[in-house]
């Protein structure tokens, strides 16, 4: 193989990517071309994060008239995909921050606070502050909480240090990850990998830390001192079955152990020991590095509002929606995207491109005394980095069927470096875009 016909499949490849970056950035811009729809609604999200602020964006060009209200005391938004780059000292901390106003459009309101408690049946949401919202409509879009008073021992405060990270609590605490990582990789020892028993987003992020750990430290020269493990919660590496084979084949190839069925119960820092829960029962592992991921569930005004699922994630408390058009099975007027929505996939921001048109159609048709065939998939994106520079994107459905985006340009299941591009240059563009409602 010529390095001329590497450079040309290689272009070819990018092109073909770039045709398909401005295919959905034209589709978004028809979608600002439909016809408004006149309604002096009152429509009320919770959360400005990516779902909360795409939906605002579409439905300022949908609706004329409607009153626009969107609750979220964070004034950083913030880019999460790139917590994985920043931890492993691939980007910079501002790299994942912006501000919330820079993306909303005029005419949607912003309380900066959060919200106390949620009374689906007067229709009315109590803010911190002490204000009382009422609404139509409500779009639950709070995204979810991370639980990490459920692992004994560890505190946020010592992310950075001692060997421990936690890259998913925020753009600082990724970048205090990568002051973890660095060390580990200049000194060498056990790195332990873990995983939460619950539903969490995007899946695919703990095994991105442990694939970037393993090829920082061959970069280095030091993979021959590590000890690498990747402790799963159950007996799968991934919830889709041939992408879980895959990444299995990777690590042996790798050297990097799977440990099955050991979800992370408590930590004694000082001692660097981690207790796992196990089917044998508790088990007791050292390390010089242990990556954290906590439990996730959603925020407690969700779980106290009686909007949550009652026969299923009862731990957890989901928002009780169809998994198809993402509207609330008791209330019709109330909606859930993004993280928070109680659908069996669909945790990671490329979701939120897919579940915030179909919120979107519902809600219109709804106001517009109308109906519609509008349906979300499943569709989920995990763009999986496997070593600096490659990467596999894996799409896939309800069925976990495959669903590659680009069929032709990027095989899924092969570590390529259009993928890699994707993640770490087209992503970013498209995620911004798709804030803006134009994606």
């Amino acid at each position: 193989m010529t390095q001329d016909f590497l450079f040309n499949s290689t272009r070819r490849g990018f092109l073909g990517l770039a045709a398909g970056a401005g295919a959905l950035l034209a589709t978004g811009a028809a979608q600002q071309a439909a016809a408004q729809v006149a309604t002096n609604a009152n429509i009320l999200i919770l959360g400005a994060g990516a779902a909360g602020t795409t939906l605002a964006n579409r439905l300022v060009h949908r609706l004329d008239g409607a009153r626009i209200t969107l609750v979220d005391g964070r004034e950083e938004h913030w880019y999460q995909p790139g917590f994985s780059l920043i931890a492993t000292g691939l980007k910079p901390k501002n790299y994942a921050v912006s501000q919330t106003m820079d993306w909303l459009p005029s005419g949607v309101t912003l309380k900066k606070d959060w919200a106390a408690s949620i009374d689906p049946e007067t229709r009315k949401v109590a803010l911190q502050s002490g204000e009382v919202l009422d609404y139509d409509y409500l779009i639950v879009a709070t995204g979810l909480t991370l639980d990490h008073d459920a692992i004994e021992g560890f505190s946020l405060d010592l992310v950075g240090r001692d060997g421990i990270g936690a890259l998913y609590a925020g753009p600082e605490y990724a970048a205090r990850t990568w002051q973890a990582v660095s060390a580990f990789t200049e000194s060498g020892g056990t790195g332990l990998f873990t995983r939460p028993a619950t539903e969490m987003k995007c899946a695919s992020a703990p095994l991105k830390h442990a694939f970037l750990t393993d090829d920082l430290a061959r970069k280095s020269g030091m993979r021959g001192r590590m000890d690498l493990h990747y402790m799963s919660n159950n007996a799968s590496l991934f919830g889709v079955p041939i992408v879980s084979e895959k990444v299995r084949m990777l690590f042996e190839d790798r050297g990097i152990a799977p440990d099955y069925s050991h979800v992370l119960r408590s930590m004694d820092p000082g001692a660097k020991r981690a207790t796992f829960d196990t089917p044998n029962g508790p088990v007791e592992r050292d390390y010089d590095y242990i990556h954290v991921i906590p439990p996730q569930r959603a925020p407690d005004v969700i779980r106290q509002s009686g909007l949550s699922w009652a026969d299923k994630w009862t731990d957890q408390g989901w928002v009780e929606v169809d998994m198809h058009s993402l509207r609330h099975n008791r209330y019709p007027e109330v909606f859930a995207v993004g993280d928070v929505a109680g659908v069996p996939k669909g945790k990671t921001a490329a979701s939120v491109k897919w579940q915030v048109p179909v919120v979107e159609e519902h809600l219109v048709a709804q106001i517009a005394g109308d109906t519609t065939d509008a349906s979300y998939n499943g569709y989920t994106s995990c763009p999986l980095i496997t070593r600096v520079g490659r990467a596999m994107l894996i799409e896939f459905d309800y069925n976990n069927n495959l669903t590659p985006s680009f069929p032709g340009i990027i095989a899924p299941l092969e570590e390529l470096w259009i993928s890699w591009l994707m993640k770490e240059v087209a992503l970013k563009a498209t995620y911004n875009a798709m804030l803006r409602g134009k994606a």
